[in-house]
């Protein structure tokens, strides 16, 4: 099943990166801004609630579509490129086994737990 999610995940990352091709945008700009939806980490320096939180809303994808399609009813490419970006970088978190956040700690995920742990 999780090779399954993460061919899944893998299709979504390439529908991200065909969105970003039709943006006038240099193709760069999309691989320089792919990481900062991490920034939402952040969070975990207060507590693992407003971690998980904070996470959990830049790594939604819902979010991201949503941003995106502001964007394009707007005609507003930096709103476009932004929900392509979360879009992207959501999916390929979910690739590497990252998933949404529990509260607890940044380990327990939707897609279970990450590490060796486990958990425990």
């Amino acid at each position: 099943m999780k090779n399954l999610i993460r061919l899944e995940e893998a299709a979504m990352f390439i529908l991200a990166l065909y969105l970003n091709h039709l943006l006038d945008y240099p193709w760069w700009i999309f691989w320089a801004f792919l990481l900062v939806p991490d920034l939402s980490m952040l969070g975990y320096a207060v507590n693992p609630r407003v971690g998980a939180i904070t996470y959990n809303i830049v790594h939604h994808k819902g979010i991201a579509i949503l941003f995106y399609l502001i964007g394009f009813f707007l005609f507003n490419m930096e709103l476009q490129f932004t929900g392509i970006v979360l879009f992207g970088h959501s999916a390929m978190d979910r690739i590497l086994g990252y998933g949404l956040k529990y509260t607890d700690q940044f380990q327990h995920t939707h897609l279970g737990w990450i590490g060796k742990s486990n958990g425990k």
